[in-house]
């Protein structure tokens, strides 16, 4: 199965996620690391969207979720690498370390 990448919003959560290893939407929210701040809907939407591709899970705390993540950041670095080198450099390593050294 092809690993999922994420986009730049997703991403975003994540950081937060693996740097708060547990958190609530407003805690997501808190620790926002830029301006403006999303409204709360759209972090807890997107959230849920990670829980669907199967990035976060959470625990009911009443009627709220606390998530956390369930692939590591490191994990997700290697999948991202390993989907760049594929579709980017047609799966040569040797090409991704000429370009890095170009770079």
């Amino acid at each position: 199965m092809e690993p999922k990448m994420l986009t730049d919003l997703e991403l975003k959560v994540m950081q937060l996620l693996w740097d708060l290893k547990k958190a609530f939407v407003k805690d997501l929210l808190e620790q926002w690391p830029d301006s403006p701040t999303p409204a709360y809907n759209t972090v807890s939407t997107i959230v849920r969207i990670l829980e669907d591709k199967g990035f976060v899970d959470h625990e009911s705390h009443g009627r709220s979720y606390q998530y956390f993540p369930l692939i590591s950041k490191r994990k997700y670095q290697q999948n991202f690498l390993s989907n760049a080198i594929k579709s980017v450099f047609s799966g040569s390593t040797t090409g991704l370390l000429s370009s890095l050294l170009e770079y």
